[in-house]
């Protein structure tokens, strides 16, 4: 099957619980993770630490997230593995071609993400209409930027 665009590798992993501080104890005091800024968004419900692991256009960045209010949805602590995020060479273009293919995405549309990079989701549960979804996971996909498409083909191309 031919795609109109990549898949460049893994850019984020979000991690959710009911206390942020209790996660930042694992993630950045016991394992090393750098924490790189922070983001809060009454709409997404969500108050986060965004850590990072690694260097240039191959660093991941791990989202440390708890609720602004445990009791509304989206209930960023439900879940422990939140989400995954990958880096796309061109959003736009995966966004046409996987709604054509019947993949169904989460509400919001193609929008700024906690680190400034377009982002949308495909939605976790498939329905009549589309047929395709994450099968219990939400994933995350995001533009990646020049860099990280130019560190990649060099990397396919062995250069």
């Amino acid at each position: 099957m031919t795609r109109p665009f990549k898949v460049l590798g893994i850019q984020q992993i979000a991690i959710g619980g009911p206390d942020k501080l209790k996660l930042q104890t694992l993630w950045v005091d016991m394992l090393g993770l750098e924490k790189t800024g922070t983001f809060q968004s009454e709409r997404e419900n969500v108050d986060e630490d965004i850590c990072a692991i690694g260097t240039g256009p191959f660093k991941v960045e791990v989202d440390l997230m708890q609720p602004i209010d445990p009791d509304k949805k989206p209930a960023v602590h439900t879940t422990p593995l939140n989400h995954i995020g990958l880096w796309i060479d061109d959003l736009p273009k995966a966004v046409e071609w996987l709604t054509s293919k019947g993949v169904r995405f989460a509400p919001g549309g193609i929008r700024k993400g906690a680190a400034g990079y377009d982002i949308t989701f495909l939605h976790p549960k498939a329905n009549d209409e589309f047929p395709i979804a994450g099968e219990g996971v939400l994933i995350e996909l995001v533009q990646a930027p020049a860099e990280v498409v130019e560190a990649f083909g060099k990397l396919v191309n062995g250069g």
